[in-house]
Order: structure tokens, then sequence, then C-alpha cells
């Protein structure tokens, strides 16, 4: 009978939360470096002969500094910035509504409304309402960009503005934008 295989422990680091082993390809390995050294200084000798004699007092201090402790885990806020794969910073959604109008066929043209969920305006609710004041149909879809926005039928760019600040007070029409010959124009 052949014998049961054990489950392979792995070490997690407690400050960027990859496996030890990777934590030098991962995008805080100085912030690592401490923890590394008190928790698994068999991955990485060569950050203890960097370390020299005082290895002991200098991990300590720097323990305190970035806050673990002696479990491994981090005590510290999340960090602010939002990081995504591969160590990039992602972007926060500025509070902009934008409008555009795209023309289909020679006459017909649909008016599309983006980023008005920035503001706490329930998509759907503001179909209707869109839809209802302007007589036209309107509906929420997803756009080229995985996010939701409005589109209604018809020429309303220029309407939709005051329409839009008097029923959401919330939106300010200095945060309205247009999109005129692929440039971004204030509707202000």
């Amino acid at each position: 009978m052949a014998e049961k295989l054990e489950a392979v422990k792995v070490l997690y680091c407690g400050v960027c939360g990859l496996p030890a082993e990777y934590c030098e390809f991962g995008p805080d390995f100085d912030k690592c470096k401490p923890w590394l050294i008190q928790f698994a200084p068999h991955i990485y000798p060569n950050l203890l002969q960097e370390a020299g004699g005082k290895d002991a007092d200098k991990v300590a201090d720097q323990l305190q500094s970035t806050s673990i402790s002696a479990d491994g885990s981090s005590t510290s806020k999340p960090e602010e910035v939002k990081r995504l794969p591969g160590g990039k910073v992602k972007k926060k959604d500025k509070k902009e509504v934008i409008i555009e109008k795209v023309v289909r066929n020679k006459r017909k043209s649909i008016t599309t409304v983006k980023g008005l969920e920035l503001f706490g305006v329930k998509l759907s609710d503001a179909s209707k309402k869109l839809g209802k004041k302007f007589a036209t149909g309107a509906s929420v879809v997803k756009g080229p960009t995985e996010k939701e926005q409005i589109d209604v039928q018809g020429d309303i760019a220029y309407d939709i503005v005051e329409f839009l600040t008097d029923t959401w007070p919330d939106v300010p029409e200095s945060a309205i934008f247009f999109i005129e010959d692929g440039r971004k124009v204030p509707a202000a």
C-alpha cells in the first residue's frame, strides 16, 4: 500500500501576501525584508549577511515601523492606493458626467450619459426619468469599458444638462462635460 502524501506547507509573507520565495518579485520587496529576516532567514540567507551583526536590533526597529506583529500578520490599515496585478496603481474614477452624441444612420442619433453613478444616482431610476422627460427610449447598457451607462434615443445633449442639475442637486454643472470631435468640452 502506498504512503499518504502530506500537503506542502507554504510560508506566506506577512507584508505582501505572496509566498516568501516570490517576495523579491513583488512590488514591496524593501518592506518585506525585515519580515523575511525574522521569519524566513533560510530562504534569503544573503539578507542576513547584508544586515550584519546588528540584525536583531535593526529588524526589531523596522518591524516596529511597519507595525507587523509577531505572528506575521500586518496590523496597519490597508493602503489607500489600490494595486492591480503587477504592482500597477489603480486610478480612482474622476467624479464627472460625460455626455456624448453618437450619430447612427444619417438622421438618427443616440445620446450617451456616463459617470452618473459616481454621484450616487441609481442608473435605472435615472433612465426612467430621462425617458419620461424627453419622451424617448432610455436604457442602461454596458459600455465598451464594461461600465454601465445610459443610452437615450435622440439628440438631447444640450437639454439634458439642465435636467440633470435640477433633478439631482448633487451633480454640479461644473462636473458635466460633452465629447465633441473627440475632445472633452465643459458644459458650463
